[in-house]
Protein backbone atom coordinates (compact mmCIF):
# COMPACT_ATOMS: atom_id res chain seq x y z
CA UNK A 1 0.00 0.00 0.00
CA UNK A 2 1.73 3.28 -0.93
CA UNK A 3 1.39 5.20 2.48
CA UNK A 4 0.73 9.15 0.90
CA UNK A 5 -2.05 10.58 -1.02
CA UNK A 6 0.50 12.04 -3.67
CA UNK A 7 2.78 10.56 -6.16
CA UNK A 8 5.69 11.64 -8.68
CA UNK A 9 5.34 10.31 -11.94
CA UNK A 10 7.41 11.89 -15.11
CA UNK A 11 5.35 12.61 -18.23
CA UNK A 12 5.87 11.93 -21.94
CA UNK A 13 7.95 15.47 -21.75
CA UNK A 14 10.28 14.17 -19.50
CA UNK A 15 9.57 16.09 -16.71
CA UNK A 16 8.28 14.72 -13.03
CA UNK A 17 4.77 16.09 -12.44
CA UNK A 18 2.72 15.39 -8.42
CA UNK A 19 -0.47 13.19 -8.77
CA UNK A 20 -3.15 12.97 -6.40
CA UNK A 21 -3.63 9.39 -5.39
CA UNK A 22 -7.41 8.31 -5.51
CA UNK A 23 -7.30 4.64 -4.15
CA UNK A 24 -5.10 1.56 -4.46
CA UNK A 25 -6.07 -2.49 -4.97
CA UNK A 26 -4.88 -5.67 -5.14
CA UNK A 27 -5.63 -8.06 -8.13
CA UNK A 28 -8.59 -10.73 -6.62
CA UNK A 29 -5.56 -13.24 -6.57
CA UNK A 30 -3.44 -10.59 -4.76
CA UNK A 31 -0.64 -10.96 -7.28
CA UNK A 32 -0.45 -7.36 -8.60
CA UNK A 33 -1.22 -4.00 -6.30
CA UNK A 34 -2.66 -0.74 -8.60
CA UNK A 35 -2.55 2.75 -7.88
CA UNK A 36 -5.17 4.79 -9.58
CA UNK A 37 -4.51 9.14 -9.73
CA UNK A 38 -5.56 11.98 -11.14
CA UNK A 39 -3.68 14.84 -12.25
CA UNK A 40 -4.69 17.54 -9.75
CA UNK A 41 -4.10 20.20 -12.10
CA UNK A 42 -5.68 18.68 -14.81
CA UNK A 43 -9.37 19.24 -15.59
CA UNK A 44 -10.62 16.52 -13.94
CA UNK A 45 -11.65 14.34 -16.10
CA UNK A 46 -8.73 12.04 -16.79
CA UNK A 47 -8.27 9.70 -14.57
CA UNK A 48 -4.71 6.79 -14.81
CA UNK A 49 -3.67 3.59 -13.18
CA UNK A 50 -1.56 1.60 -13.05
CA UNK A 51 0.19 -1.60 -11.26
CA UNK A 52 3.20 -1.17 -8.56
CA UNK A 53 5.65 -3.08 -6.91
CA UNK A 54 6.81 -3.31 -3.64
CA UNK A 55 9.00 -0.49 -3.44
CA UNK A 56 6.73 2.12 -4.97
CA UNK A 57 7.36 1.71 -8.70
CA UNK A 58 4.93 1.88 -11.50
CA UNK A 59 4.87 -0.96 -13.44
CA UNK A 60 3.26 -0.95 -17.17
CA UNK A 61 -0.60 -2.24 -17.72
CA UNK A 62 0.04 -4.12 -20.60
CA UNK A 63 -2.76 -6.50 -21.40
CA UNK A 64 -6.53 -5.38 -22.24
CA UNK A 65 -8.11 -8.21 -19.41
CA UNK A 66 -5.98 -6.22 -16.99
CA UNK A 67 -7.16 -2.59 -18.00
CA UNK A 68 -10.62 -4.40 -18.37
CA UNK A 69 -10.36 -5.29 -14.74
CA UNK A 70 -8.97 -1.28 -13.53
CA UNK A 71 -11.39 -0.17 -15.56
CA UNK A 72 -14.37 -1.98 -14.08
CA UNK A 73 -12.51 -1.01 -10.30
CA UNK A 74 -12.47 2.59 -11.90
CA UNK A 75 -16.51 2.14 -12.56
CA UNK A 76 -17.29 1.13 -8.97
CA UNK A 77 -15.75 4.02 -6.56
CA UNK A 78 -16.74 6.59 -9.03
CA UNK A 79 -20.58 5.01 -8.40
CA UNK A 80 -19.72 4.93 -5.05
CA UNK A 81 -18.37 8.41 -4.71
CA UNK A 82 -21.93 9.98 -6.45
CA UNK A 83 -23.41 8.66 -3.37
CA UNK A 84 -21.32 9.74 -1.14
CA UNK A 85 -21.23 13.52 -2.24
Amino acid sequence: MLETNTMFVVDENGEEKEMEILFTFESEDNSRKYVVFVDPDGDGDDVFASAYDDNGNLIPVESDEEWQMIEEVIGAFQEDEKFTD
